[in-house]
């Protein structure tokens, strides 16, 4: 028996060095000469996504988004899908093969999408959008030198073009009956007056300016935040003030009551599309919808199995009421520093924790913040990741506002979800595999990234940090059951018919959760169709992998291996996963 382990090792070793040998340098170095093409295009035209990446050479500008620029960007991305195609897939080792997959699964539907114009012109969200973007793009500048601050004053400067030529784009999108849903734009115009209302001094982009590095002088300081006081209700403040204008005026009296996908010119094809896209599936919405219900009686029992635990004994309503109004349950102080220490705690609990499950961990520390006040209090907590350079942490952007609707029982789930095990593991563990192309260490797939964070949620429950306490097991099941709501409300919306309040009112029943946050995430829905849709279906998958190679590797299954063959390929399409872990499989049964 030992013999044929060894001769299998053996043969599995010749097959690898094989394929390598067989790996065309030509055919390779055409390959990466595509893939730094692209990304060094896209790093220029792009430059508030380079920003977010931590590339800041083109920190002085803003993204050209004219007609022209637009369309001259589309021709280069059939461009490079060309290119890809053309390239000798079987003359390549086997991660470039794999690389090669990627970029045309990326490319592909870049160029699938160029013929919804509608789709594509609704640039207004109901978390962010044209609204944020300005305040989003503060909190990611550096600031440490004079010459940051200035390059950031011509962004300023810049910035009244861009608001105007994405005013043009969504008025052509308006023109062929594509206008967001009215719920959205008013979520929206909240953002702006919330931004609009404040002082110069105390708004979202006069902050970087309290932040200049130690090495800026009391002069240049002195004169740096002057000259952003000036370019702020100059360059800033008229713009916004225009652009909520336009929504009002042109914008609001278009707007559907219902912004159902299925309503809007085809805007059935786009749905398609997208439930592909988000959850790199072959799956159909109604597909979807019966997974999400299916889900929902599963979690449905064992929220209740939770309420019996704790001796509860009126109904699911009745629980959900306490757990929502009992005082215990919630902090007191108003500017949210001491839940912010809170989820730090959950956070220690939990990363002491992660040896045991993950061979290896990434090196970039990641913070919890409070998210901007612009953001308003229903909106969901999120992820910012960090610099490629190390220069920026990840940070988990907690939600402190309306502290009446932010349960400590919620937490450690949240915290299992945007930072570990969740987005910042897999975020930062993608970014430091410097053998990958830049492409695949900082592409993002719906159902890989959220799928994994909404199993980065189940870990946590694994490594015991819902044990000694119920109501936080509850709370973690509860947005187990809002993921799967998910799946149901989404494709409800958009391809069966549903309503917006029906949609609500099915959320708040089946979860229990806030029906103000279920409102706000209902509009999201609404305004980024088939997003929802990635986080419990790629989740799935990859506990089917994970429970699928278990079985097929017995005593040989390595839980802490097997989470690193996940992590360290970078965000890949759920198909290329499977493979990928089908590999890893085989390679673990021929060894020892």
């Amino acid at each position: 028996m030992k013999t044929m382990k060894k001769l299998a090792a053996v043969a599995l070793a010749l097959a690898c060095a094989h394929a390598l040998a067989a790996a065309d340098a030509a055919e390779t170095k055409k390959l990466h000469a595509l893939f730094d093409s692209q990304w060094e295009t896209q790093a220029r035209e792009f430059p508030e996504l380079s920003t977010f990446r931590g590339d800041y050479r083109y920190n002085d500008r803003l993204s050209d988004r004219s007609p022209a620029a637009r369309a001259a960007y589309d021709a280069k991305e059939r461009d490079w899908l060309r290119q890809a195609r053309a390239i000798r897939r079987d003359k390549l080792s086997p991660t470039d093969k794999v690389s090669l997959d990627i970029f045309v699964h990326q490319q592909g539907e870049a160029v699938e999408e160029h013929a919804f114009k509608g789709y594509r012109s609704m640039l207004i969200g109901a978390l962010d959008g044209a609204q944020t973007q300005a305040a989003d793009l503060a909190r990611q500048v550096p600031m440490e030198k004079a010459a940051q601050a200035q390059q950031f004053l011509k962004r300023f400067a810049a910035y009244p073009k861009y608001v105007d030529e994405q005013i043009v784009q969504m008025r052509e999108g308006a023109a062929v009956g594509w206008v967001p849903a009215k719920g959205v734009l008013e979520r929206a115009l909240a953002q702006l007056d919330d931004q609009l209302a404040m002082k110069a001094d105390d708004s979202p982009w006069f902050a970087p300016f309290k932040k200049l590095g130690a090495d800026v002088t009391a002069a240049e300081r002195d004169r740096l935040q002057a000259a952003a006081r000036e370019a702020i209700p100059r360059d800033v403040v008229p713009p916004l003030r225009k652009l909520r204008a336009f929504i009002v005026t042109e914008l609001v009296p278009r707007a559907p009551e219902n912004g159902a996908l299925r309503n809007y010119p085809d805007g059935a094809k786009v749905y398609d599309y997208l439930v592909r896209s988000r959850t790199t599936t072959n799956l159909k919405a109604e597909q979807v919808h019966a997974i999400g219900m299916r889900e929902l009686a599963a979690i449905r029992k064992d929220m209740e199995g939770v309420m019996q635990q704790v001796k509860f004994e009126g109904s699911f309503p009745q629980f959900v009421q306490y757990l929502n109004t009992d005082p215990r349950f919630f902090y007191k102080d108003n500017d949210g520093n001491e839940m912010l220490e809170g989820y730090r705690a959950i956070g220690k609990r939990i990363d002491a924790e992660l040896p045991r499950y993950f061979a290896e961990l990434p090196r970039a520390p990641y913070g919890v913040r409070a998210m901007p006040t612009y953001k308003g209090p229903d909106a969901a907590e999120y992820y910012d990741q960090p610099a490629m350079d190390g220069s920026r942490p990840g940070y988990f952007n907690a939600n402190v506002m309306g502290l009446n609707a932010k349960p400590k029982w919620a937490m450690a789930t949240l915290t299992a979800h945007e930072a570990v095990p969740g987005h910042h593991l897999q975020t930062a563990r993608s970014q430091e595999m410097g053998t990958l192309p830049k492409f695949r260490r900082m592409s993002w797939f719906v159902a890989y990234g959220e799928g994994w964070a909404v199993y980065g949620e189940r870990l946590a429950r694994e490594m015991g940090i819902f044990d000694n306490d119920p109501y936080s097991l509850f709370g973690h099941l509860q947005w187990q059951a809002f993921r799967a709501a998910r799946l149901v409300v989404d494709t409800g919306i958009h391809s069966m018919g549903w309503s917006r309040q029906q949609a609500i009112d099915f959320m708040v029943e089946r979860t229990g959760v806030d029906r103000n946050f279920v409102s706000s995430e209902v509009d999201r829905y609404t305004s980024d169709p088939g997003q929802a849709l990635g986080y419990m279906i790629g989740a799935l998958k990859i506990g089917e992998l994970r429970q699928s190679a278990k079985a097929r590797l017995g005593d040989k299954f390595e839980v802490r291996r097997f989470h690193n063959v996940v992590l360290d390929s970078g965000p890949v399409p759920l198909d290329v996963m499977e493979k990928l872990v089908d590999e890893w499989v085989a390679k673990e049964a021929a060894r020892r």
